[in-house]
């Protein structure tokens, strides 16, 4: 369940403006933010993403409860990724508030989002050994093409193209006025008619006819439901009658629900645009509960009736239910940090969310405990870890 990481490449997703100041009232907290204040509660938001991501990382396996959700339905580890996602959304709306020249600021989003994937292909598609598996060399007719740093690489670029190309110059002095200036943006459309149990969905199709299914994840996370696990929402063996497909490979980043997904990202997008568009504190807290609210509301109205909730197919339901949390959490951060000043209790999810990538990287991606444990002296045993007095 190697989970998820924030993309903060310095020049591109980083928001930009300095760390506002503490107010000494509570109604001189909602007189609005200055220009070339840095938005503090987004690097505290990231931070509170990347703490969440290592804590269901370790923490699922001893409570599975915690852990992604086998199939229909949410869990908490299924909020880590959409809350990444939106972030970069947010921060798009932000560094590209300024762009003058379209052409330029194209390439230079293909590039990082080529990075980007490319990093994710080195971490994620067999290159770096697991704990347990110190084997070396990479099969390239069996390795994995799609991983989560791929996806946020194309929900980042596919978002940029949105920000760049689609937007008009239309004034914005209230809620109705933001979605008619974006309304390019937000018209997206995806259905797919047929079955989406585990057995046969158009996700897992795509993916097979493309890709191939010698490279998709080759631990699927149906394989903990109650089909196909005696230990379900755990791993354990499979019941005497567990149908054929529980051990079928499957991509829970793969490239139909990568679109989905990238619906996430242009939903922080628009919450973006209300920093841009609205200076008074109050102001921007109605244009965000709002939508979340609403967000909330249609995703459980969905799944009521029958749309479920689905991380690995990345279902609208779960879109609305995750970006819907995320609005709610990023105004709840927002409101404590930026607005009332509470930033020294924050400094270390502001840290972690400032450093999101190497975090991910070393932790998230076991490069940090692999290093740690494959170098030793004659015998495994003798690692770091034993220096220290851990083994």
């Amino acid at each position: 369940m190697r989970t998820y990481e924030l993309i903060k490449d310095k020049d591109d997703l980083e928001a930009g403006v300095k760390y506002s100041r503490r107010a000494s009232r509570k109604d001189e907290a909602f007189a609005g933010q200055k220009q070339g204040q840095r938005l503090v509660s987004l690097d505290v938001f990231r931070g509170l993403t990347v703490a969440l991501m290592i804590f269901v990382d370790d923490a699922g396996a001893l409570f599975p409860s915690i852990n992604h959700s086998p199939w229909d339905g949410v869990a908490l580890a299924d909020f880590v990724m959409p809350f990444f996602l939106f972030i970069v959304g947010v921060a798009l709306a932000i560094t590209h508030k300024g762009v003058t020249n379209k052409a330029v600021a194209t390439r230079k989003s293909v590039f990082r989002a080529l990075k980007l994937f490319v990093v994710g292909l080195l971490i994620q598609g067999g290159f770096f050994h697991g704990l347990h598996n110190l084997t070396y060399g990479v099969d390239l007719l069996r390795m994995r093409w799609m991983g989560v740093l791929q996806r946020i690489a194309i929900a980042y670029l596919l978002a940029a193209i949105c920000e760049i190309w689609l937007k008009t110059d239309d004034n914005v002095d209230n809620g109705y006025s933001l979605i008619k200036r974006y309304r390019l943006q937000l018209y997206v459309r995806c259905g797919v008619r047929g079955d989406t149990g585990p057995a046969c969905n158009a996700v897992g199709m795509i993916d097979r006819q493309i890709f191939g299914i010698q490279h998709l994840h080759r631990r699927p996370v149906y394989e903990r439901s109650k089909q196909c696990s005696i230990n379900s929402p755990d791993s354990g063996p499979p019941p005497p009658d567990a149908p054929s497909w529980c051990r079928a490979p499957f991509d829970p980043e793969g490239l139909l629900s990568s679109v989905m997904a990238t619906v996430t990202c242009l939903i922080g997008l628009q919450f973006g645009h209300v920093i841009i568009h609205f200076k008074v504190h109050k102001d921007r807290v109605i244009q965000w509960m709002v939508p979340s609210f609403c967000l909330l509301a249609l995703a459980f109205s969905l799944d009521l009736f029958g749309m479920h909730m689905n991380k690995p197919l990345y279902t609208v339901s779960y879109t609305c239910v995750t970006a819907g949390a995320a609005g709610m959490l990023f105004t709840a951060v927002y409101l404590l940090v930026d607005v009332y000043g509470y930033r020294r209790p924050m400094l270390a999810m502001e840290w972690l969310g400032m450093h999101a990538l190497v975090v991910y990287l070393l932790i998230g991606c076991n490069i940090l405990p692999v290093l740690i444990q494959g170098f030793y002296w004659r015998e495994p045993q003798n690692n770091l870890l034993k220096v220290i007095g851990i083994s």
